[in-house]
């Protein structure tokens, strides 16, 4: 005999339907961002309030920790883009506010810094190599956003920056502050006379503001691939760089600083390398669209 006849069957009471206002509330939904989108946006905040904190700590005559904030500042601008394109939160308000936070951070702040470091505030000629830096910047912060959505640039151009990157030229203005708190940590007084004199600041200020607007390409190592017999150099070298600049922080960064401007020359030669690679496979691959076919050999 069937189970389902001889067991006692249980009554089954349908479900209440929900009242016409439950439903409506269960429908809804909240609307805004999810927490990922704003991720990036909070740390472009924290590097803004870092940079904005370096101005409070040079009008302290804290130079040391002004240059440690403005060091974070720059991480957090490393940080803030990849991490929105791996959590697939980039929008075009996060890449705005991020270029306003690096004018303030990279453009503003170090030379308001050399100002409080060694250069007169009342001296108009100590006025003009800050004015230019902060103007250089600008321009190159406008011609970076402007280029955003063009997509004409070749392959090869993707890996290079046109002109030197704002984060790194802040690091390059910086060199007097970075060698004058070296010289003080280590107690040498000529060294720090040195950093203290207002023409390397302002040297520094001017040469630098000429490589923020140049055309000059520069590696950006977004997608910079390292050739396998380099892995290991490359890892050593960065486990030495790390322990000098633990041990050496001041000394470190201003060695960094010209680390990175002898490798200029090297990135204008691979940038022209690569370019004439291109040429010529487009030259090639025209010739072999256009050859003329040669023609059957005669019968007989």
């Amino acid at each position: 005999m069937d189970r389902a006849l001889t067991e006692p069957q249980e009554d089954v009471v349908p479900a209440r339907p929900s009242s016409p206002h439950q439903s409506r509330r269960r429908r809804a939904r909240r609307r805004g961002l999810s927490f990922n989108r704003l991720v990036p946006n909070i740390l472009t905040m924290l590097g803004l309030c870092a940079g904005l904190s370096a101005m409070r700590f040079a009008l302290l005559g804290q130079f040391g920790m002004a240059a440690g904030a403005l060091l974070f500042a720059a991480c957090m601008d490393g940080l803030d883009g990849r991490i929105a394109r791996l959590l697939r939160g980039t929008s075009r308000f996060g890449a705005e506010f991020d270029s306003l936070s690096d004018f303030v951070c990279f453009g503003v702040v170090p030379p308001f810094m050399l100002m409080m470091w060694s250069l007169p505030p009342r001296s108009r000629f100590g006025f003009i190599p800050c004015l230019m830096f902060t103007v250089c910047m600008a321009l190159r912060l406008a011609r970076f956003n402007a280029t955003l959505d063009d997509d004409s640039k070749p392959e090869y151009a993707a890996s290079f920056f046109s002109g030197v990157p704002a984060p790194a030229g802040a690091g390059l203005a910086l060199f007097p502050v970075f060698v004058g708190l070296e010289a003080q940590r280590n107690d040498l007084p000529g060294l720090e006379v040195f950093a203290h004199s207002p023409w390397l600041s302002a040297a520094c200020l001017i040469v630098t503001a000429f490589l923020l607007v140049s055309t000059l390409p520069v590696w950006s190592f977004k997608n910079f691939k390292v050739p396998s017999q380099m892995i290991v150099p490359l890892l050593l070298g960065t486990g030495l760089y790390a322990a000098f600049l633990v041990t050496e922080p001041w000394g470190a960064l201003a060695s960094a600083g010209l680390l990175y401007l002898i490798m200029l020359p090297f990135s204008r030669r691979s940038y022209w390398h690569l370019r004439h690679e291109a040429e010529e496979d487009r030259r090639l691959g025209g010739q072999a669209v256009t050859a003329p076919r040669s023609s059957p050999p005669s019968a007989g």
